[in-house]
């Protein structure tokens, strides 16, 4: 059985390589609007089973009758009192978004999903605390460009990670992947773990 990943982000397969998992990547594009309403949680349940549907569908025109494969999608979101901040464009937008979560604790969200001969998802909630921080800091750290392309406007495997004063619930979930439900994923398409 091969695995495939539909992500792009280096720090999902940073978390697979971690684990010693063998896989292919895979380059899909799925719509990612939030309506304002829909919860995180069904949201990043989402969006990670229509990358990994997105993905096996792209297999599928390439795919031997009797080969058996399956892809991974993930989605995570930084939510703040029930607004997905989504992933920041620009400096501005993350220096707003740091501001925003500057003293606070939010949540963070992240979907994975398995999909091959059935459709599996999984969503992990965590909880990141935030010390306070200073328009300085802020400017500082959006000049690094690391802010960009991510959720909140941080990455706590990078820089980000100074803000940080503690993480309730799984580390490898606030990066985008977490191991646990993972490896809970993958050891339910009989692929081997360890």
């Amino acid at each position: 059985m091969s695995l495939y990943l539909a992500s792009r982000s280096p720090r999902r397969r940073e978390l697979l390589d971690q684990i010693g998992m063998s896989y292919d990547c895979l380059d899909v594009e799925i719509n990612e609007d939030w309506d304002g309403i829909e919860q995180a949680r069904d949201y990043v349940a989402r969006l990670a089973i229509g990358k990994a549907q997105a993905g096996y569908a792209q297999l599928s025109s390439d795919l031997k009758a009797d080969e058996k494969n399956v892809v991974l999608g993930a989605d995570t979101s930084v939510v703040l009192d029930d607004q997905i901040l989504g992933k920041a464009t620009t400096d501005f937008e993350a220096r707003e978004m740091l501001t925003l979560l500057s003293g606070c604790c939010h949540d963070v969200f992240t979907g994975v999903a398995l999909v091959g001969s059935e459709e599996r998802v999984i969503v992990n909630h965590n909880k990141v605390f935030f010390r306070v921080l200073t328009s300085k800091e802020c400017h500082q750290y959006c000049a690094t460009g690391e802010p960009l392309g991510k959720a909140g406007g941080y990455a706590i495997q990078g820089m980000g990670a100074l803000f940080v004063e503690r993480v309730e619930g799984s580390y490898s979930g606030v990066m985008g992947l977490p191991l646990f439900e993972t490896a809970a994923l993958l050891r339910s398409a009989d692929l081997k773990v360890l």
